[in-house]
């Protein structure tokens, strides 16, 4: 899928019964998707928030999954439901909406574009140095070292089947990682041997006499 036609799609979702589906909170995001994975009370889904997200979302206390929940209810992303217990008040569970879902659907894509986003500007800036190619060979060195380090890293393994969202999740992670340090070493060098005729063609033309 390309990122026109990407951002086209999201475009044609933007209808004003969508608007609310544009979530700028992380933490809020995240919360969302467990709900469609499963419906859940709060303290069940806090617990599930810290299991999954725990490393890479901060919640600044327990109690803000109530507060995000909260929002989300507000915006009809999720709807509350009655808790099947045998207890005298059973808790009230939360599950997502049809809205929900979209929005969710709409935060990974958006999440994808603005990544591709990101490489495209990176490569422009770099490209702004195509003048100074030994600044340009310079930052491309520390980058490769620095790259190679994380990539050494506890490299993630997968095997067997997805039958659970973090295994699913480790196996996605590792092939992305498998994948990216192949095509990333890949473009490394590219762009080197491109710097490195730009430095060439720069220092005969210096060199030349006037």
């Amino acid at each position: 899928m390309g990122a026109r036609r990407a951002e086209g799609i999201l475009e044609s979702r933007g209808t004003q019964a969508r608007q609310p589906a544009r979530m700028q909170s992380a933490v809020q995001c995240a919360l969302l998707g467990l709900v469609i994975e499963r419906p859940s009370y709060g303290y069940e889904l806090a617990r599930r928030f810290e299991h999954t997200y725990g490393e890479l979302l901060h919640l600044s206390a327990p109690s803000y999954i109530y507060t995000a929940l909260d929002a989300l209810r507000r915006r009809e992303l999720i709807e509350e439901v009655p808790g099947v217990s045998a207890q005298r008040l059973p808790k009230p569970h939360y599950q997502a909406t049809e809205k929900g879902r979209a929005a969710y659907r709409d935060h990974l894509l958006a999440q994808m574009l603005t990544s591709q986003r990101r490489r495209h500007l990176f490569f422009r800036e770099l490209a702004v140095l195509a003048h100074e190619p030994e600044a340009a060979l310079e930052i491309i060195e520390i980058y490769e070292q620095e790259y190679l380090k994380a990539a050494k890293v506890a490299p993630l393994r997968h095997g067997g089947p997805p039958d659970t969202p973090a295994s699913f999740a480790a196996e996605l992670a590792a092939e992305d990682r498998r994948l990216g340090i192949d095509g990333t070493l890949a473009w490394l060098d590219h762009a080197r041997r491109r710097l490195k005729i730009l430095a060439e063609h720069s220092n005969a033309a210096q060199s030349e006499p006037r």
